[in-house]
């Protein structure tokens, strides 16, 4: 591998990772699998949960450079600078176009997720404010940045996202009482009155004072509310089929017993990806990731606001007030063809796109020179790298830096799984 600093070429990364407690635990984790290949570790550790594989320079999970040896595809040589202190030290490698733009840093944070439990109910904030959140509580919202963000689902994968339909919304109100005895029929009346000629504003501003009463009409109540729920549900469950939604508030329930999160999830979407599908969330959109493993790209930020199913800090005020209230089911992006074996998914983020690689047995494909820089990750089977500079054996669990205008060959020697993150590629078309 080429390491001469003063024309820097390819460069291997070591990875962190982070032990949230929804993630799946030991041999089932994907991320646990990669963590454990990246770090050169013999095995899996089972007693933990494995929740996040971050690649980027984001200061909450840093990657680092490898300086020495590669022995069958597995760096073993040492850590040494941080991916971030590298680029101040090479700001050349990010392209001019980059550097200009978002300073000298890398713009995107690349991540794979492995989840056996129900995320919290989230969203993440613009960049107004997320300036503003980090100025106020800089110990909970850890930058000012905001966090536009992609997941492209590696197994089928489900997430709860954006608001339901007003039709949706109607139905949900005449069929589970529970949520008009916490929201009171007053708030529930005026979401029944409304029809789709309503003003647009209107609508939201309904749905808002639905979402707020709901998150906040305190801990014992909800507890009971939702013990009643699911009283009923097993009751009627011998009568009739249960509705998906239904099944999936009570599995919910069983994650986070009497948590206000687990009703509201009858006002979201229940989205469901295949391998190889993606959904994207902008800024001030409610979601929550349910169960499966994908790759996630976003800003490089760490801002999250909760509001349900969850231990840690909510901020239902904050969350209430962000949301767009926007209605209606999320596209899914299903990618479209570079070549024969490589698909771009290309969010409206200028920060970031994802290609996904799969690669037969001693097939090659080129990624071309960009100009702004990109992180490889193998996520299955074996091959080689070349660029101008350097010829790197890649394996699962190999994480590598190209900088910008770098020129990519990939040839594999079993099949290969491999994702690129890089710089949207429409920003450099507007520059």
């Amino acid at each position: 591998m080429d390491t001469d600093l003063d024309h820097p070429g390819v460069q291997r990364l070591r990875c962190s990772v982070q032990n949230y407690d929804w993630g799946k635990r030991g041999a089932e984790s994907k991320v646990a699998r990669l963590f454990a290949l990246n770090s050169g570790y013999d095995s899996v550790q089972d007693d933990k949960p494995f929740a996040e594989f971050w690649m980027g320079t984001h200061e909450s999970g840093p990657s680092f450079l490898v300086n020495g040896a590669v022995e069958n595809g597995n760096a073993i040589g040492s850590v040494s600078l941080s991916l971030k202190e590298w680029i101040a030290m090479n700001p050349t490698v990010l392209g001019h176009g980059v550097l200009n733009k978002w300073g000298c840093d890398l713009p995107f944070l690349f991540k794979v997720l492995s989840i056996a439990k129900a995320l919290s109910i989230q969203a993440h904030p613009d960049k107004k404010l997320a300036k503003l959140l980090h100025k106020l509580q800089p110990n909970v919202y850890k930058d000012d940045n905001h966090k536009p963000e992609m997941a492209l689902a590696i197994t089928d994968f489900e997430a709860l996202c954006g608001f339901i339909s007003l039709k949706e919304l109607k139905a949900v109100l005449n069929n589970v009482p529970e949520i008009i005895e916490l929201i009171g029929p007053g708030v529930a009346s005026q979401a029944l009155n409304l029809n789709e000629e309503d003003d647009e504003q209107k609508v939201k501003s309904v749905l808002r004072s639905v979402f707020t009463q709901l998150m906040s009409a305190g801990k014992e109540i909800t507890t009971k509310v939702i013990s009643k729920l699911k009283s009923r549900l097993h009751l009627e469950s011998e009568i009739r089929q249960l509705t998906e939604k239904e099944h999936l508030v009570l599995h919910l329930e069983k994650q986070y017993p009497g948590d206000d999160g687990v009703i509201s999830a009858f006002l979201f979407n229940h989205v469901k990806l295949h391998p190889g599908e993606a959904l994207y969330l902008g800024a001030n959109e409610p979601h929550a990731y349910i169960f499966g493993e994908c790759i996630e790209c976003m800003a490089t930020s760490d801002n999250v606001v909760r509001a349900g199913l969850t231990p840690k800090h909510r901020d239902i005020q904050t969350l209430s007030s962000m949301l767009t209230y926007k209605q209606g089911f999320p596209e899914i992006l299903k990618g479209f063809p570079l070549s024969q074996y490589v698909t771009r998914y290309l969010p409206p983020f200028d920060e970031f796109e994802v290609d996904r690689c799969i690669l037969p047995s001693k097939a090659s494909t080129v990624f071309p020179a960009v100009p702004g820089p990109s992180v490889f990750i193998v996520t299955s089977g074996e091959g080689a790298m070349h660029s101008l500079t350097s010829k790197d054996v890649i394996t699962e669990g190999d994480v590598l830096f190209a900088p910008a205008s770098t020129e990519i060959r990939i040839t594999a020697s079993s099949e290969l799984h491999l994702y690129r993150a890089g710089v949207n590629s429409r920003f450099f078309q507007i520059l």
